[in-house]
């Protein structure tokens, strides 16, 4: 393996792990086997090296949601949309693409706010634009209210901004309670049930 793909692997799994701030090159280096020095020769410091595994990471979620979504089709809408939700909080137990993704997106390191934030807006835009035709469809098949697909989507990713801000400050049983609770609410409002 590329030394360079190597030193991001291990700088993915430092960042999700211990922030921005609390990933050292040192330590990087370290894990890779090489000096810390010879990071420079790929990376020209920490923010170049964590600037450049964003992209690849929005790409794997989105490819997740891609991927969820194909597989789910299938699935009556209530349940896909609410085990998507579901899936985000075990990807972030599991995967340390994931556990990195919901770090960065939430607490980006304040000098590099600007660039994350670009990055972020691009995975919304198209985490939109993926969910917006699964509300089409069950609009003009009359399983939900015709409340507009976009409005529709819009609202299902406040309500996953929202529970996964709890995933993040208060744990997995937080994460559960108030997923029951919003999720409840959100598709009373969507079936008029």
């Amino acid at each position: 393996m590329m030394t360079s793909q190597r030193i991001k692997e291990v700088a993915l799994t430092h960042f999700a792990k211990q922030g921005y701030e609390g990933a050292s090159l040192a330590n990087i280096a370290e894990e890779v086997g090489i000096k810390k020095p010879s990071i420079y020769a790929h990376y020209k410091g920490k923010d170049d090296l964590f600037l450049s595994v964003i992209p690849e990471v929005a790409a794997d979620e989105l490819d997740f949601v891609v991927q969820y979504l194909e597989e789910s089709k299938d699935v009556p809408l209530e349940e896909r949309l609410y085990q998507l939700l579901v899936q985000y909080q075990y990807r972030f137990e599991h995967h340390d693409k994931s556990r990195f993704w919901m770090r960065v997106i939430f607490f980006p390191p304040t000098h590099l706010h600007e660039e994350v934030m670009s990055y972020l807006y691009f995975y919304l835009d198209n985490l939109e634009s993926l969910v917006i035709p699964v509300f089409e469809n069950n609009i003009n098949e009359g399983k939900i209210q015709p409340v507009g697909a976009e409005r529709a989507a819009v609202a299902y990713i406040a309500l996953m901004d929202s529970v996964l801000v709890e995933m993040l400050y208060g744990g997995r049983d937080r994460f559960a309670k108030r997923l029951s609770a919003s999720w409840f609410l959100y598709w009373k409002a969507l079936t008029n049930d």
